[in-house]
């Protein structure tokens, strides 16, 4: 799922932890928060038997202790234990890195040492990389996942929970929720709850139903509506969020649209355009069903209009932020998109 560039994955990282194959440091860093979080918490609640936290596992916030804190706590032995942990949150707002590098040429073995530093990654310049990755330490760059990837997110955490989900209700949830996994997961969490035990099975109208999306009036339909040119469809749901203001923004869809022209753009270029599997190779898609969008895309828009309508989605983008456009909002905008599109 989420790679560093040293080629930790969360996958293989928490493999690691679950066989108790331990690293003296562990920094984790990165603007998606969910993965820091699942190691973090997976460490405070597996490490240790719950009898040895209270004199061996230490919790500190960044803003709250000094790196040379940080280093006379992890140079303690445990009591009774064979570990003590030491987690750092926020650990962003730790000042005086350097400090750390002398505790990194030669860390405590039975200290297991976790800075959580999120949004964001530390400065690459600094030695405490090298260091620590010379000295049995682990870095791992927790990113946020790319539009495309969310879908495949969705159907191994319900997998994984023994769940399936049709492909629409898929990207109802991509649509509504992001890229914010945490807020994902625990969407899904509420879909796990209510379905029964003999139909494990997702469904655009279970989606409706406990997330408020509605399956007929959404981002998902009218992209679809966009790409087939369906111009009543698209009508109607511009109509919807007019009437349902609380249902979303339709600016909002302004990146999933994009996403996908931009995309179509790419597809004119491809050596063998009708072919399904070879555009979606060529597209980086997950597979042949979701290059048929863009085959049909080919077939409704010219690859001038396609260049139009981007350039046409910048300048809605830069008109909502205020730039050469005194008062138009973006609802407006978006419906002198979504004509700009469709004729």
């Amino acid at each position: 799922m989420v790679e560093k560039k040293s080629e930790v994955s969360y996958g293989s990282l928490m493999k690691d932890l679950k066989a108790r194959n331990f690293s003296p440091i562990y920094i984790l860093e990165g603007d998606e928060s969910f993965y820091i979080d699942k190691i973090s918490n997976y460490i405070v609640d597996n490490v240790l038997q719950p009898d040895q936290r209270d004199f061996n596992q230490t919790i500190v916030f960044g803003s709250d202790v000094t790196a040379a804190q940080i280093v006379d706590i992890a140079s303690r032995y445990p009591i009774m234990a064979e570990y003590q942990v030491v987690i750092v949150k926020e650990s962003q707002n730790l000042k005086n890195l350097e400090i750390l590098e002398k505790y990194f040429q030669k860390p405590a073995k039975s200290t297991i040492l976790v800075f959580c530093h999120k949004n964001g990654t530390i400065d690459k310049r600094k030695k405490i990389y090298a260091i620590a990755q010379a000295n049995g330490g682990v870095i791992f760059e927790s990113k946020k996942l790319r539009d495309r990837e969310l879908p495949g997110f969705i159907e191994t955490y319900l997998k994984e929970r023994k769940a399936t989900i049709e492909a629409k209700a898929s990207m109802m949830i991509v649509d509504h929720v992001g890229a914010d996994l945490s807020r994902l997961t625990s969407e899904l969490d509420k879909v796990l709850i209510s379905l029964p035990e003999n139909d494990r099975r997702v469904t655009p109208e279970i989606v409706e139903k406990e997330i408020g999306v509605s399956k007929d009036f959404n981002g998902f339909e009218l992209r679809n509506a966009i790409i087939n040119r369906d111009v009543f469809k698209v009508n109607q749901i511009v109509k919807y969020f007019d009437s349902n203001p609380k249902a979303g923004s339709m600016y909002s869809f302004l990146p999933l649209l994009f996403s996908y022209f931009e995309n179509l753009m790419v597809a004119y270029y491809a050596p063998q355009k009708q072919d399904p599997d070879a555009l979606a190779n060529f597209l980086d898609l997950r597979n042949g069903w979701a290059a048929r969008d863009y085959i049909t895309g080919m077939k409704n828009y010219s690859g001038m209009k396609v260049m139009q309508i981007v350039d046409k989605m910048r300048e809605v983008d830069a008109k909502s932020k205020g730039i050469k456009n005194p008062n138009t909002d973006a609802g407006e905008l978006m419906k002198e998109l979504v004509f700009f599109i469709l004729h």
